[in-house]
């Protein structure tokens, strides 16, 4: 898991990448909570679902928005940390020219920031959002969501509000072609403590499950070619 530097718009981007070993792997970045409350990409969800995407065979980049660790910059209210995590897709694209599919994955604020970026980047076709801060910011951007996904929230959240994740995630799987499922991860606070295990499967089984769906569709269509998608 070596560190890499990545060159931003404010300067450097600190990021930790696992190049997988397979040939023609997916790829995958995850995004931090908030910066100004103490996330970084060491942050103890971000690590899992990292780690999560790694035994599954994905290239996984995790960084450091602008301002936090050795990243230059400072915090610009998401819409700089937007373009961060806009840039380290790119250079994952980069390092993964043939990558047959893309996902991208956050815990709280960064998952606020991936669904953002999941609309601006048609490539991106899957996404783990744990903790949504549904009742801190506006999420009407989703409408209609365009790729599947896997929403998480615990039952004792004091920071994010579960009925209005719940009401999210009914919202965006319903009514559309892609399906976004909902995990209610019983006895997790914000933080997950003590429930790490449980949120760690709930993740793992779903990007197993889509994984195995995607490889038995390539089989059964082995001339499809990758789409060539405009980016922002």
């Amino acid at each position: 898991m070596p560190e890499i530097i990545i060159n931003g718009s404010e300067g450097r981007l600190e990021g930790r990448y696992h190049h997988s070993e397979f040939k023609g792997a997916p790829i995958a970045l995850i995004l931090h909570p908030h910066p100004l409350y103490g996330g970084t990409m060491n942050n103890k969800i971000v690590y899992r679902l990292y780690h999560m995407f790694v035994q599954n065979g994905f290239s996984v980049l995790r960084f450091n928005f602008r301002g936090i660790g050795k990243s230059q910059g400072s915090y610009d209210e998401g819409v700089g940390e937007l373009t961060d995590a806009a840039t380290a897709l790119d250079w994952l694209q980069a390092q993964n020219p043939d990558a047959p599919t893309c996902w991208i994955g956050g815990f709280s604020f960064g998952a606020w920031i991936s669904l953002q970026l999941l609309m601006r980047r048609p490539e991106i076709e899957g996404f783990i959002a744990v903790s949504p801060p549904a009742n801190l910011y506006d999420f009407s951007f989703l409408a209609p969501c365009p790729a599947a996904g896997l929403i998480t929230q615990g039952d004792k959240d004091d920071v994010v509000n579960e009925d209005m994740v719940s009401k999210l995630a009914a919202k965006l799987g319903s009514g559309y072609s892609t399906a976004v499922e909902y995990k209610l991860i019983n006895g997790a606070d914000h933080y997950y403590r003590g429930v790490e295990d449980e949120l760690g499967n709930a993740v793992n089984d779903y990007i197993s499950r889509r994984m195995a769906d995607f490889k038995q569709k390539r089989k059964i269509r082995p001339d499809r070619k990758r789409r060539q998608l405009p980016r922002d």
